[in-house]
């Protein structure tokens, strides 16, 4: 996921795709530790992706107050 792509989201879809994402890293972890987990890489591209919604979302927050 592109920043770019993120920016264009309202506040709302961040906040869905921000739980989804954790879901996501949620079952990653219960993967990795039953051996089950195939794509490793995925773990630190979903949580890359966690703060970069946090991010961006935050600096949404901070345009609206200012």
């Amino acid at each position: 996921m592109k920043a770019s792509d993120v920016r264009v989201k309202t506040q709302d879809q961040l906040n869905d795709e921000l739980a989804s994402l954790k879901k996501e890293q949620f079952n990653l972890r219960f993967q990795k530790a039953t051996g089950q987990l195939e794509k490793t890489a995925r773990v630190k591209q979903v949580r890359r992706d966690i703060a970069r919604i946090k991010t961006i979302a935050a600096e949404k927050s901070a345009g609206k107050k200012a």
